[in-house]
């Protein structure tokens, strides 16, 4: 495979951001808001265009001294030079848009990129509705976790095998309610009995929690040092008026277990709170354009 040049490269990274950006937005998203985020991808790029462009030879005037410009005149070109930079940026992202527009526009793709709402938005193409809608009235509904419910999933994540008292012990609540519950959404099992007074039972994860938070082995969780750094980095995406979003991104209530009260909450990645809406959300906003 021939090797790429920088500036190709990073014109690809940058690329490959942008589509990301727009699928992953819940609502059109703006050519600011792009740039908001890689700008610093953007002005990399620019970089390595204007080192491939060969400089020209330095001539007597230009080793000549030149006078100090005056403070305030070097402020105001540096504030117009930014100003340009953001400009260009800005451009370049628009034109990386329109190069998406116009790749997934053509036949092989089953989903499409249009301008919405004075934004960008993908969603599937209109002929391919009926199919969409069908497979997604097939899909079964996503598990709704509440916080107690993943305090104690982690819980059994990290100390596996683990018995019901010694998570009551670590969460410093009982916490029987909420593995009964797990039980009963296939997150864990039981793993036989611990071998000391009273033989309390043993849980474990099962294959269905792998499936659910996209694992392949639980060699695959993070630390608990960096589970704590991403967890009090997103608190504010996981957490609304009381609900957390589980690895589907749907957020749930309290269980009744843990005396908590059903509260209204919305996804914290965009996605509807059920499996049908999620498709049926691209689906009819692209059949809008019918």
């Amino acid at each position: 495979m021939p090797r790429l040049s920088n500036e190709t490269a990073l014109f690809m990274s940058l690329k490959a951001k942008i589509e990301a950006i727009v699928y992953a937005a819940e609502e059109p998203v703006t050519v600011d808001q792009i740039f908001g985020v890689v700008a610093d991808e953007v002005s990399a790029e620019q970089r390595a265009q204007q080192a491939d462009t060969a400089l020209p030879l330095e001539t007597h005037d230009d080793i000549r001294p030149h006078p100090m410009p005056e403070p305030h005149v070097e402020a105001e070109k540096n504030s117009a030079d930014a100003k340009q930079q953001r400009e260009r940026g800005r451009r370049r992202v628009r034109e990386i848009l329109e190069q998406l527009v116009a790749d997934y526009d053509s036949p092989e793709h089953g989903l499409e990129i249009r301008q919405v709402a004075g934004g960008y938005r993908m969603s599937t193409k209109p002929e391919h509705h009926d199919v969409v809608r069908s497979f997604a009235k097939s899909l079964k509904s996503p598990i709704r976790l509440s916080l107690q419910a993943l305090e104690t999933l982690a819980v059994i994540a990290y100390k596996q095998p683990v018995t019901a008292p010694e998570i009551s012990e670590i969460r410093g609540v009982d916490c029987s309610g909420v593995l009964a519950n797990l039980i009963a959404r296939k997150l864990i099992t039981t793993a036989g009995r611990k071998q000391v007074i009273g033989r309390p039972i043993l849980y474990k994860t099962t294959k269905d929690f792998l499936l659910r938070f996209g694992l392949k082995d639980l060699n695959e969780l993070p630390s608990i040092e960096e589970f704590e750094k991403l967890t009090s980095a997103q608190t504010d995406l996981l957490t609304v008026e009381g609900g957390v979003a589980d690895a589907t991104g749907v957020p749930d209530v309290p269980d009744q277990a843990e005396g908590g009260q059903r509260q209204r909450t919305s996804s914290s990645n965009g996605e509807n709170s059920n499996a049908e809406g999620h498709y049926e959300e691209k689906v009819i906003e692209s059949s809008r354009s019918e």
